[in-house]
């Protein structure tokens, strides 16, 4: 009974330190992805959409290349939407906490029921909360928990834990399959899944068969690793077949860029890396400038390689005892848990949220083999309370500490600002950082702090379209318009299929008054991902600022599709319909009668170019009241005339243009093709 209460003080004492150490990361900003599969994902906003989500990929980012089925991650997101009537990081932060929570109660059931098939100790459930107050406080989690789209990794772990749990609890059960449905909704939540059939599997050979990891080469073991292998084939076939399905729906995997082998030596060291910081949590970057090693006697690629070796010796040596097989467990679980990112040459060789899931089984390492030990010399323990009281010391140090560190990362976390400043200084070889951190710079005014973070940027991602684009932007933003043209183009010439380029050169375009060259970028960006509502935003302002009503309707319509209800597309809905121009902050005024002649000529291109040949004419008409002589106007409105067959009206222009300006071809053209008419 005294244990029992223990416990729950303990438990209770440790989910106020788990607060105190997350109480000021509740309203950290959203970061990376968060933006094209929240802030940007008007699929969230309405929970009518949740159905979808286990069919339509789209409906998981806003951006095409990113497009995936993470059903129920995406669901919890809409969820917090609404609950907090809007993109309320509060709701979301707190969201993501509460399913952690789960997971440490989880993962503290699932550690007694393991350390109970090895110890027969009173102090075991000791270890068990250990081992959960070391995983739940531990300062790498604190990426996990701030970046609200890594939720994926809190919830497919949730369900990956719930399904072992109920597994290795509920034996007599296993015949109805209840463990499985867990894992399958897991599968909705991130490609992890799998890794558990590889844990259950060495579960049942290990800790329930009682063989070592030697054994399980051995022929007269053979049958009782086939049936294992029988065992674990219903829940095998089930997550198959809806892994499957969701990779289906998937057209390409994102960001696999690196050489396949290369990338995977260099894992080796990043286990490594891994592995030390579990317990030195040090230097932790969000987004470090760790790239491919391509020297095979690198150091660093023969320290990785002696660990993997090491730690497969580990893992077969810990396997031959009952009371180290769970130690063996956990570091087997540990590696296959790193297998998936590893195996695929992703171009981010490291990242602090994959350490997540393979922490839980390295938790339950560390801890077990502990508790291995302190048996081992427990007479010493019992006769000098001294070495006790020291140990409790040094494990509650060991969890204040990794608090402390979950704290002060969390003021990391907090904006843009903080997040890409802290990666320029531990990760100061990463373009992406130095570039993310000039953008949080423009948005601030600092246009030569952001420039130079820029060019420092360039020579490390020549070839990144998105850095091109803020460059635009930059030099836009600065006065520099042929600079600005020269960055958009190039961003636009890296990626031809990126509708980014093409949109924010078009938002560019449109407020610099370049109205038409900003039509054809946001139509090509818009034909390249017609979901996108900055690109939907662009072309409203465009068509109201070149009167092109019915342009501007279905444009107003399609992003109420997307947006119900957004008042700015319903103003412009309105403006098409009634033919009334809608003032835009920041956007030269193209469609007001104070406009130039050039400017009423370059809006009668347009509606020319649309086949709206009669607004066509009354563009120039409004130039010619401005500057009689033009000849321009009048070669256009020729042009139009002959496209309504107006022929006698056309040639009537055309002779004017050419009264004013007789080496103009285009009206001399234009008068030969209507004089050809009127003859027959």
């Amino acid at each position: 009974m005294n244990t029992k209460k223990n416990i729950i003080i303990i438990a209770i004492a440790a989910l106020v330190v788990l607060v105190v150490a997350y109480s000021n990361h509740f309203r950290n900003q959203f970061h990376f992805d968060d933006f094209h599969t929240i802030v940007d994902n008007t699929y969230i906003r309405d929970l009518k959409n949740i159905p979808h989500y286990f069919s339509d990929p789209k409906m998981f980012s806003a951006n095409p290349d990113h497009w995936g089925m993470r059903a129920i991650v995406t669901t919890t997101l809409a969820i917090d939407y609404n609950l907090g009537g809007g993109l309320n990081p509060l709701f979301f932060q707190w969201d993501t906490f509460l399913w952690f929570i789960g997971l440490c109660v989880l993962l503290y059931f699932t550690y007694k029921a393991l350390l109970q098939k090895s110890f027969d100790v009173p102090w075991l459930q000791y270890l068990s909360i250990i081992a959960t107050v070391w995983f739940g406080l531990h300062k790498v989690n604190a990426e996990t928990l701030n970046y609200v789209i890594a939720r994926s990794d809190v919830l497919s772990t949730f369900f990956i834990l719930l399904s072992f749990l109920i597994f290795i609890v509920w034996p007599q059960k296993r015949k109805y399959g209840y463990y499985i449905i867990p894992a399958l909704i897991g599968v909705f939540a991130k490609e992890t899944v799998p890794v558990l059939i590889i844990i259950l599997f060495f579960y049942l050979l290990l800790i329930e068969a009682e063989l070592s990891v030697a054994d399980l080469f051995k022929l007269k073991n053979f049958k009782t690793v086939w049936n294992a292998f029988v065992k674990l084939l219903p829940v095998t076939i089930a997550v198959a077949v809806v892994q499957l399905y969701t990779l289906s729906k998937v057209p390409s995997i994102p960001g696999i860029t690196n050489p396949f082998g290369y990338y995977v030596l260099t894992q080796a060291y990043v286990w490594l890396h891994y592995f030390i910081s579990f317990f030195l949590p040090m230097n932790l970057s969000a987004d470090t400038d760790w790239t491919v090693i391509k020297n095979l006697f690198d150091e660093r690629i023969i320290a990785g390689l002696i660990f993997v070796a090491a730690l497969v010796v580990a893992i077969f040596r810990t396997s031959k005892s009952k009371e180290t097989r769970v130690v063996s467990l956990g570091l087997i679980w540990f590696a296959a848990s790193l297998l998936p990112t590893s195996l695929a040459p992703f171009a981010e060789v490291t990242n602090d949220h994959r350490m997540f899931f393979a922490f839980v089984g390295l938790s339950l390492s560390v801890v077990t083999y502990l508790g291995h030990l302190i048996k081992k010399h427990q007479a010493k323990f019992l006769a000098n309370p001294l070495y006790k009281n020291g140990l409790i010391g040094v494990i509650v140090l060991i969890m204040l500490l990794n608090a402390y560190g979950v704290y002060q990362r969390n003021k990391v976390w907090r904006t843009e600002e903080t997040l890409w400043y802290d990666v320029t200084v531990k990760s100061p070889l990463n373009g992406r950082g130095l570039m993310n951190y000039a953008i949080t710079q423009m948005a601030k005014g600092n246009f030569t702090v952001a420039n130079d973070y820029l060019e420092r940027a360039t020579p490390l991602m020549p070839y990144y379209s998105t850095l091109y684009i803020n460059k635009g932007i930059l030099k836009g933003a600065t006065g520099q318009p042929v600079l600005a043209d020269e960055n958009f183009k190039k961003a636009i010439s890296l990626s031809p299929n990126d509708n980014e380029a093409y949109s924010f050169y078009a938002s560019y375009l449109n407020r610099a008054g370049r109205t038409p060259e900003a039509r054809l970028m946001a139509e090509k960006a818009y034909k390249l991902n017609p979901y996108s509502t900055m690109t939907l935003q662009t072309l409203m302002s465009i068509y109201n600022q070149l009167g092109l009503w019915e342009n501007l309707k279905q444009a107003a319509l399609n992003t109420l599709k997307l947006l119900p209800g957004n008042k700015e597309a319903t103003a412009y809905l309105e403006a098409s319909k009634t033919h009334t121009y809608v003032a835009q902050a920041g956007v030269a005024n193209t469609a007001k009668p104070d406009l130039t002649p050039q400017q009423y000529l370059d809006q009668s291109l347009s509606y020319y170019n649309t086949g709206n040949y009669q607004k066509c004419i009354e563009a120039c008409l409004n130039a010619l009241r401005l500057k009689p002589d033009y000849a321009a106007a009048y070669n256009n409105i020729g042009a139009a005339y002959n496209q309504l067959h107006q022929w006698d009206k056309g040639a009537a222009a055309c002779k004017k243009a050419l009264a004013l300006d007789p080496g103009n071809k285009l009206a001399a053209g234009n008068l030969n093709w209507a004089l050809s008419h009127m003859k027959k």
